[in-house]
């Protein structure tokens, strides 16, 4: 068997090569960016990689195309394939087709979060026994690959996108999954390339509660009005809510102001995490995930020890370097709410020093401006915040800085960006580096920098 992959180089993408590659199936692929991270790992996987998109990739023939969303008619590539009459399909239907049957499956959806809180399923999955099967939509650290097949006949974790398919499937890739359980962690307006408005993203989720078995559960966050309209829409599985409201199934009970500590408290159950996580956010993630893991026989004091040897995934408020007490930390927040939450929970967690917030709006969401109004407040939290324009970016940063309460700089030069931030950085500070993409290199770039000026 020869399974073809369109866009391997992402993440998605990249691990469902990794999961075809571990079922013993010949794996060949194209991306327009073939670079480290994603194509080391596949490399070592003994996958063949392409750089660009040509028809003679299709050759020889494979078996199975796997097309990823962002392929669109016109690449040269797909019109090959469709030419030859290939057969094709998407990355989710593939997972769902060759990977997913048979499993106990588990969907983390949510507009923020997902990563994290589906990395705490697997992980907490892992220290009950179970050697859970995962698709992640990053690296988890405790286990430092984002995708594998785990045991046979052990519950799969999927990371659950609301994203669109493929070209040929504009419905969300978490309707393929069929989970037993899904946890809907949040719902407010994102992608705004294929989404008209929240009402749309609304009927999206669920189509996703449509799927969910009687038998199964839906796990639902407290005060978030959006999944409540689609729970109204229509709901036939059993629903816990989670949160910090007095009626939730699951209570969070803060005990700490940065939540690095926190009570977890469940029916006549309870019991106490104190881990090396700060922030509300995390903490209601981690209350998901608790949530999921007793559903599968872990009691709330085991599942509360596991937590205490969680590590975040990569790019999520990871320390990327410290030089001369100067840290840059690497964060994938790129909406707003993300961004606030980030930097709101690493102000609670230390109050010392600065907090200088550097970020690229480089999601399409961003990138069209739907939410452009909403960024100025995002960085209250922060002591200085250095904003970068970059060329793809559809209108101009200005008012918004001019808008900000918070002291903020504009750049479109990442040589003046790194070079102010050096002269700028002190001892003490933090430098928290929040974009959705490699945003040029900089963290390493910058940590150079800061070498050269600040190690000696």
């Amino acid at each position: 068997m020869h399974l073809h992959i369109l866009g391997i180089c992402g993440t998605f993408m990249g691990s469902l090569a990794l999961l075809a590659r571990e079922q013993g199936v010949r794996v060949s692929g194209s991306d327009a960016g073939v670079y480290p991270p994603m194509s080391t790992q596949l490399q070592e996987a003994g996958i063949t990689l392409m750089e660009g998109y040509r028809a003679d990739n299709l050759e020889p023939r494979p078996d199975l195309v796997v097309v990823g969303n962002a392929l669109s008619r016109g690449n040269p590539e797909v019109e090959a394939l469709l030419d030859l009459d290939v057969p094709y399909v998407s990355g989710p239907q593939w997972l769902a087709e060759h990977v997913l049957p048979g499993r106990r499956v588990i969907a983390v959806a949510g507009t923020h979060g997902k990563t994290t809180t589906a990395s705490l399923v697997a992980w907490l999955l892992e220290s009950a026994g179970w050697s859970p099967g995962f698709l992640i939509g990053g690296v988890p650290r405790n286990f430092g690959i984002s995708a594998r097949l785990g045991a046979r006949n052990a519950p799969f974790v999927v990371e659950a996108d609301e994203y669109d398919t493929a070209f040929f499937d504009k419905r969300s890739k978490f309707v393929h999954y069929r989970p037993e359980i899904a946890v809907l962690g949040n719902l407010e307006f994102d992608h705004a390339d294929i989404f008209p408005d929240l009402a749309a993203i609304e009927r999206q989720f669920h189509h996703l509660v449509r799927t969910v078995p009687g038998k199964g559960k839906l796990l639902v966050a407290d005060d978030e009005p959006a999944l409540d309209r689609v729970l109204e829409a229509g709901c036939w599985t059993p629903v816990e809510r989670f949160g910090q409201s007095p009626g939730s199934d699951w209570r969070l009970v803060l005990e700490r102001g940065d939540a690095s500590r926190f009570r977890v408290e469940h029916g006549d159950e309870q019991a106490t995490v104190d881990w090396a996580l700060s922030g509300t956010y995390n903490a209601s993630n981690a209350l998901a995930a608790l949530a999921v893991a007793h559903a599968f026989g872990m009691p709330l004091p085991r599942g509360s020890q596991a937590l205490t040897r969680f590590e975040t995934p990569r790019r999520r408020q990871e320390l990327r370097g410290d030089v001369a007490g100067i840290r840059v930390i690497d964060d994938f927040a790129h909406h707003p709410t993300a961004i606030a939450a980030t930097l709101d929970g690493m102000r609670a967690a230390e109050d010392s020093g600065r907090l200088l917030a550097v970020i690229e709006p480089r999601s399409n969401t961003m990138r069209l401006g739907s939410l452009r109004e909403r960024l100025a407040a995002s960085v209250t939290s922060a002591d200085l915040a250095y904003w970068y324009q970059p060329p793809e970016l559809e209108w101009s940063l200005a008012p918004m800085i001019e808008a900000a309460s918070t002291p903020s700089r504009e750049y479109d030069d990442l040589d003046a960006l790194v070079a102010a931030l050096v002269v700028e950085a002190r001892a003490g500070d933090r430098i928290v580096v929040m974009s959705n993409g490699g945003f040029g290199g900089i963290h390493e770039r910058l940590l150079a920098a800061l070498e050269d000026s600040h190690g000696r």
